[in-house]
């Protein structure tokens, strides 16, 4: 008999499905007749007065017709569920012969709760194990920094997604332990590296990887899973932690432990799609890998997406940022040339984006900056030159466009001022905005502190406001100001290098003399220029 588990769950029957969109494959497309009950994944503790036939497939779907009725929705071989009997029923192993060794660790009550490792504990790995806690894992947070370990143990967040109160309420339930001791982390079920993957001189510095893998290795035993998520090329999974692993432990990734790679896809500042709703892509170096790496994001996140392999993981992160990159600078290039054809780049991008296929809006902007589009597209140039020999040129042509808009609108800004007849040497610039995107604390890569560097070079008196970066954030050689009517009508020329929400936009175009507006947030008027 197929191994299986009867869990107890609550259905809660609800009859708008139209918003659901099933994993492809896993159910047929007609759902006439039926009313979605819940998503369920393997080991999964729910309380309820129903309970559930779950095979070790990583999904279970279950329906129930309206004339109450069990219905079968899938075809897979790798999942089938029903609803069974009625009343509640004890958690149960219904086969004879369960192989629980290899079964994925997932969270039980404070006594029984699988312990996870996240090391790292940046803006990827500190929302990794703030979620970990929420749905009932014991977790580590290994943190080399002390003052970052302090400030958790303290209860405050250095990460603008994680607020202090989800800081509190995770010490509060006693699952969570920042620290700086990885022996910590031992005895883990599941391991997730978070840790920076930089570029150093074009080249990526996987030092961090090496370092957090090879300190990991001792702690691996048979049956835990470990998990990448940090961005890198294609086979970083399999060519570089795999034998480190191995080595370490003394053991054989996939058949002793679980080892795969997950991409991160956190967004700084995004209210909307956060680490909860945001599709997850997972691999594994084997089925089994898979498996286990599929069922701990499934009890994180409200939907997965398997991969076949690390490296088709590894590319996926890779694809999405260079896809962004080389958008962004086709129509930045496209707003140098439409500047000069005395053409409204963003009136031509606002009603192109009114065509619902085949176009997709991207819009102009000083450069791009962020833990993302500067970095991951050279990653995939880098492994491209190294392997095949080869230049990936689209990425090397969108890294020049990008580079140098901090310099083009250097450009245009001079051009303004001539126009005051005034030259940029001796000049007040203000400019608004230093981190890489509206409403985000995040300056990492940003191109407002490099136009501002541009212009100081030219000889101008360069002075910043941005609300969203605190002190020791700053740039220190840049003089900070806050927004008022003085200081706007102090300046020759005001600069809108990051459109965040806290400007008061028409205090603005009210008391500044010219408005260079890079990001098109305020309205024409005749003192106000677009990129």
């Amino acid at each position: 008999m197929e191994l299986a588990w009867r869990i107890p769950i609550d259905c809660e029957l609800r009859e708008d499905t139209t918003k659901w969109a099933p994993p492809a494959g896993v159910v047929e497309r007609s759902k006439a007749g039926y009313q979605f009950c819940r998503l369920v994944t393997l080991g999964t503790r729910v309380a309820g007065t129903r309970s559930l036939l779950l095979s070790p497939g990583p999904w279970a779907v279950t329906f129930l017709r309206r004339d109450g009725r069990v219905a079968f929705p899938s075809r897979s071989p790798e999942l089938w569920a029903c609803l069974v009997g009625g009343g509640h029923v004890a958690p149960e192993v219904v086969s004879s012969q369960p192989n629980l060794r290899n079964a994925p660790p997932t969270p039980a009550n404070d006594s029984t709760a699988a312990k996870v490792a996240v090391i790292g504990q940046g803006y990827v790995g500190l929302p990794i194990a703030m979620r970990a806690v929420e749905v009932g894992f014991d977790v580590v947070g290994y943190e080399r920094d002390n003052e970052r370990v302090k400030r958790l143990q303290d209860g405050r967040s250095y990460v603008e997604d994680v607020s202090d109160a989800t800081i509190t309420a995770a010490h509060k339930s006693g699952r969570y332990r920042p620290t700086t001791d990885l022996a910590d982390c031992s005895g883990f079920d599941v391991a997730v590296i978070t840790v920076p993957t930089p570029l150093r001189e074009g080249v990526p510095d996987l030092s961090y990887i090496e370092d957090a893998t090879r300190e990991l290795a001792p702690l691996v035993r048979p049956g835990s899973t470990v998990v990448l998520e940090s961005t890198t090329y294609p086979g970083t999974t399999e060519e570089l932690l795999a034998p480190i692993l191995a080595a370490g432990s003394g053991m054989v990734p996939g058949r002793d432990f679980r080892l795969g790679y997950s991409p991160e896809r956190i967004d700084p500042g995004n209210h909307t799609w956060d680490l909860h709703n945001t599709p997850k892509v997972v691999s594994g170096i084997d089925a089994a890998s898979l498996t286990s790496v599929q069922e701990f994001y499934a009890a994180l996140v409200e939907s997965v997406v398997p991969v076949s392999s690390p490296k088709v993981a590894e590319l996926v992160k890779l694809l999405e940022n260079t896809f962004r990159h080389v958008n962004i600078a086709l129509v930045n290039e496209l707003a140098m040339f439409a500047s000069d054809l005395d053409v409204d780049v963003w009136e031509a991008i606002d009603a192109a984006s009114t065509k619902p296929f085949g176009f997709m809006m991207f819009t102009p902007g000083p450069g791009v900056g962020g833990h993302c589009l500067p970095v991951d597209p050279s990653y995939l140039s880098w492994k491209v030159k190294r392997a095949l020999g080869a230049s990936f040129r689209f990425v090397e042509l969108a890294n020049d466009v990008n580079d140098h808009m901090p310099d083009y609108v250097a450009r245009r800004i001079t051009a303004l001022l001539n126009c005051d007849r005034k030259a940029v040497n001796g000049s007040r610039i203000l400019v608004l905005g230093l981190t890489y995107k509206r409403n985000s604390g995040d300056a990492r890569e940003s191109p407002g502190p490099v136009l501002c560097d541009r212009l100081a070079a030219l000889g101008a008196e360069v002075r910043a406001v941005d609300p969203h970066l605190a002190d020791g954030k700053f740039p220190s050689a840049i003089a900070r100001a806050e927004l008022s009517a003085e200081e706007l009508r102090a300046a020759d020329v005001v600069v809108v290098a990051t459109d965040h929400d806290a400007f008061d936009w028409d205090l603005v175009v009210g008391q500044a003399r010219r408005v260079f507006d890079t990001r098109h947030r305020v309205a024409r008027r005749p003192n106000v220029e677009y990129l």
